[in-house]
């Protein structure tokens, strides 16, 4: 078993946890990772762009003119595709851009991520985050103390003076231990769970 240690928000030393070696020290799996990442960005389009095809443009359906005798292609109406305002040939629908992944391969790439984090040294495990003050400038001192840059809290309980604190700082984001992604952790420098939050991931982990 790995042992990390947990800090406060001093960045003083105040307990050890255990984590399991299996996820330490799984590899990096590039393509895996890459999968999870197009089916978490995927998922998030909405999905309603939309096109009128030629039966849902608005413009009369009479015959422009005479089908022989006037030296013209033949025509129906001013509806068709191949006219200005006409309806446009095979566009967008609405539909679900979402792709299925594999509930195993998304919890492999979730423990690659976080073994390597681990392994970089960006992964931090605080006691808490109760925050005696919502108060910005103050949220932004303790993060100056931690040396954090571009990070990503994870919690297990709500912390309503830390939500409050940290919601005018774009460098940060704060999510639950469940709606945790492998895209965001990505997206930050530094991964920065409470030891509740910690002990709930892993157990999803290994489960």
């Amino acid at each position: 078993m790995a042992k990390l240690q947990v800090i406060d928000f001093n960045k003083k030393a105040v307990d050890e946890v255990e984590f399991h070696d299996q996820i330490v020290e799984t590899p990096l799996s590039p393509f895996i990772i890459k999968d999870a990442v197009v089916s978490s960005l995927a998922a998030k389009r909405q999905g309603t762009h939309k096109t009128k095809g030629r039966s849902e443009v608005a413009g009369s359906t009479r015959k422009l003119f005479r089908q022989k005798g006037t030296g013209n292609s033949r025509v129906g109406s001013n509806n068709a595709p191949s006219r200005r305002h006409g309806g446009i040939v095979f566009g967008p629908v609405p539909r679900d851009h979402s792709i299925s992944l594999n509930k195993k391969v998304r919890k492999k790439a979730l423990i690659s991520v976080v073994g390597e984090k681990i392994r970089q040294g960006k992964l931090i495990v605080l006691e808490d985050l109760k925050l005696k003050t919502h108060k910005t400038k103050d949220l932004v001192i303790i993060l100056g103390k931690l040396e954090l840059k571009q990070a990503l809290f994870v919690c297990a309980e709500q912390s309503e003076n830390f939500e409050l604190a940290s919601r005018n700082l774009s460098w940060v984001n704060l999510v639950h231990s469940e709606g945790l992604r492998i895209y965001d952790i990505l997206n930050h420098e530094h991964l920065v769970m409470t030891k509740d939050a910690l002990s709930d991931l892993e157990g999803r982990l290994l489960k």
